[in-house]
């Protein structure tokens, strides 16, 4: 399709432009730029390039890729569907979707299984409907688009945080401030490229953070997500001090109460609970909880019966 550059659209960069008339998120419309699929006046142009009235911008949306991960049936805690997204909650120990060292058994092969073709193809091969993340050891609520009106709705929701995600986690230490704010860059950890950290060059990261209670050695945290980076809440409460219970990769030290109750702890303690969003379709404003998992209410129950007796 060719798009010819109004008057009111003069001066404007090209990813914005695209991003306008074709109706993509602005990170979809720099990666078509960026792969010289997008032509200004019939050449290629960097993604800051200002257009001006008159010229001609030319792009066509690319098929959705097929998908080839494999359906399979397993269990999804569903707790919410309809034509266009399905909301899960996740459990501790399910990998999103396929990568390295994890083809099968993931949240996109039940998926697959579950609603058939009818899944967004806007995430690519591996990742249909996927338009979050959650970590493997974290569980609670991920939001799948079933076709890529929705999926390209809900990404730029994530964009402009009209998307909100509320989080509970049990930290080490004792949160003496009620309520904080973490604003710290976070990206690849110089050391250890598997890892995140605060980094004076990363991307912007903002996590707020409300205590719920408090346990002595102990603090359960609400945490909202401003923006979604990798491990955010891992990297921004390991950066107070204060890892989460059962983080083995931000914190490889145990205590001595996460290695006497370790078949209760898989992985970090740390829960997705609610999610906020705006539905693609009708435009209205949808509320998603997802109880604590039994385990971490386990948890919970012994912290309090230790710390009130």
């Amino acid at each position: 399709m060719i798009y010819t550059v109004g008057a009111e659209h003069g001066g404007m960069r090209l990813d914005v432009f695209l991003s306008s008339v074709a109706d993509i998120s602005r990170s979809a419309a720099e990666k078509h730029i960026t792969a010289g699929t997008v032509l200004l006046n019939g050449a290629t142009a960097s993604k800051k390039t200002a257009v001006s009235a008159g010229d001609t911008v030319e792009f066509e949306m690319p098929e959705p890729a097929p998908c080839r991960a494999e359906a399979q049936d397993i269990p999804l805690d569903i707790v919410y569907e309809d034509d266009d997204i399905v909301v899960v909650n996740k459990p501790v120990g399910m990998v999103v979707h396929p990568a390295a060292g994890n083809p099968d058994g993931t949240l996109v092969n039940a998926l697959l299984a579950h609603c058939g073709s009818s899944l967004s193809g806007v995430g690519g091969e591996l990742r249909p409907g996927i338009v979050h993340r959650i970590d493997k050891d974290t569980s609670g609520l991920i939001a799948v688009a079933k076709n890529d009106k929705a999926h390209l709705a809900l990404s730029d929701q994530l964009k402009d945080k009209t998307m909100s995600r509320v989080y509970y986690a049990i930290v080490r230490g004792n949160i003496k401030e009620d309520e904080g704010r973490v604003d710290k860059p976070i990206g690849r950890c110089p050391k250890d490229r598997k890892k995140m950290a605060v980094v004076p060059d990363g991307r912007e990261a903002a996590t707020r953070y409300y205590v719920e209670e408090r346990f002595g050695e102990w603090t359960l945290l609400r945490l909202e997500l401003e923006t979604g980076r990798t491990h955010q809440i891992r990297v921004h409460m390991t950066s107070l001090g204060h890892p989460l219970m059962g983080d083995a990769v931000y914190c490889s030290a145990n205590s001595p109460f996460e290695n006497r109750h370790r078949a209760l702890i898989s992985g970090q303690m740390l829960h997705a609970a609610q999610l906020r969003l705006v539905h693609p379709a009708s435009g209205e404003l949808a509320v998603f909880s997802a109880p604590l998992p039994e385990n971490f209410q386990r948890v919970l129950e012994i912290l309090r019966k230790a710390a009130y007796n």
